[in-house]
């Protein structure tokens, strides 16, 4: 039987932060939506998308008006929205940069989905323009505001697990259109890489706080496969964190769907399987005195994030995972994408201080 939450009482529609969802794919509408609606501090004040009978069906469905329902060519007319104090953009990769850099010139702030943008130099571009702006800018890695990665980094760096020395992690699913955009390089950036093997990178920085200091990557691109005429099918890599530890990642668009997560320590280990879907984590940590399954109330993935972003907001306090996160994640892919293409170990800046880009700690659901 599942543990009840913490009963909350959510603020008025009126008091809480209003966001633009830019962007009406899948994941907004099956996501997002719904996570707005179980949100304590945030709500969906306005819709934009590509096609105005779509932005104006969704929001009629959620009880706003044709007015809520903006295009793309109409987006810079949110500057006139005071009730908009935020954007999440949902778009393709390759547009990210655009629409974070035009919303932070409004004055809006800035929830963007992950990857941040195609490549370092885009990441580091949205930073730049956020922060000239003086709003606050986060990047929306969801697995770092769910309590299951929360107790794999805390069995990762209380002790449980004694010393770590070996690390793993698996994302892999079956892309079987050949003219998705995450195919298409120019609007993805990469292949599996940033889309979901961005999950496994992401994370293994997450529960151990530290940065790795070199990689090593191969990859595969299959020739005669219409789907990967563009991008990498398959990624491994190899990353080298201080203190001699060391983790691989692999990553695909042509195999099975596996989410997994591994560390092995001299005490114990730690195994998450499924690691990244948006509901159903499973975190097992064993060690000398048996196998612990720690068990949390039902949530939902993106309405904490999207409440943490909106609490900060309101505070002014950095985000947990700032611009400067996703930036970090940039900066070791494109190293990855340099040594499977020179077949040479890349080293990267060292960093010295743990969770060297990350902001306020988030609120999370009680054990």
């Amino acid at each position: 039987m599942p543990l009840k939450p913490d009963i909350a009482v959510p603020e008025a529609q009126d008091r809480r932060v209003g966001f633009a969802l830019v962007g009406i794919g899948k994941l907004t509408a099956e996501e997002l939506i719904p996570a707005a609606r179980t949100s304590e501090h945030a709500r969906i004040a306005a819709l934009v998308s590509g096609e105005a009978d779509k932005a104006r069906g969704f929001a009629r469905a959620l009880g706003l008006g044709d007015g809520d329902a903006y295009t793309y060519e109409q987006f810079d007319e949110l500057a006139g929205r005071d009730d908009v104090q935020a954007v999440y953009i949902v778009t393709p990769n390759s547009l990210h940069r655009e629409y974070a850099t035009r919303a932070a010139r409004l004055g809006k702030h800035v929830l963007c989905e992950k990857p941040l943008g195609v490549n370092a130099e885009d990441a580091r571009a949205i930073v730049d323009a956020c922060r000239e702006a003086g709003v606050l800018l986060m990047t929306a890695y969801r697995c770092q505001y769910t309590p299951e990665h929360w107790a794999a980094r805390d069995a990762m760096q209380n002790g449980t697990l004694g010393e770590v020395r070996l690390l793993h992690s698996i994302h892999a699913q079956v892309e079987d259109d050949p003219e998705a955009w995450r195919l298409k390089r120019e609007l993805a950036g990469g292949g599996p890489l940033p889309d979901v093997g961005i999950y496994s990178l992401n994370t293994l920085r997450f529960i151990t706080g530290q940065e790795p200091e070199w990689v090593f990557a191969t990859q595969h691109q299959p020739e005669g496969d219409p789907r990967f005429r563009e991008v990498e099918a398959s990624m491994s890599a190899l990353l080298g964190f201080p203190g001699g530890v060391s983790a691989t990642i692999q990553t695909s668009y042509a195999a099975f769907k596996t989410t997994s997560l591994r560390a092995m320590g001299e005490k114990g280990s730690l195994n998450m399987e499924p690691a990244f879907p948006y509901d159903g984590l499973k975190v097992q940590v064993s060690s000398e005195g048996g196998t612990h399954e720690p068990r949390f109330p039902e949530y939902d993935q993106f309405t904490l994030e999207i409440d943490h972003f909106a609490q900060c907001i309101r505070s002014g306090d950095t985000p947990w995972t700032p611009g400067e996160e996703g930036v970090q994640d940039h900066v070791v892919m494109d190293a990855l994408y340099e040594s499977a293409r020179t077949g040479q170990v890349v080293r990267l800046p060292t960093q010295t201080r743990a969770d060297a880009f990350r902001g306020t700690k988030p609120k999370l659901p009680q054990q």
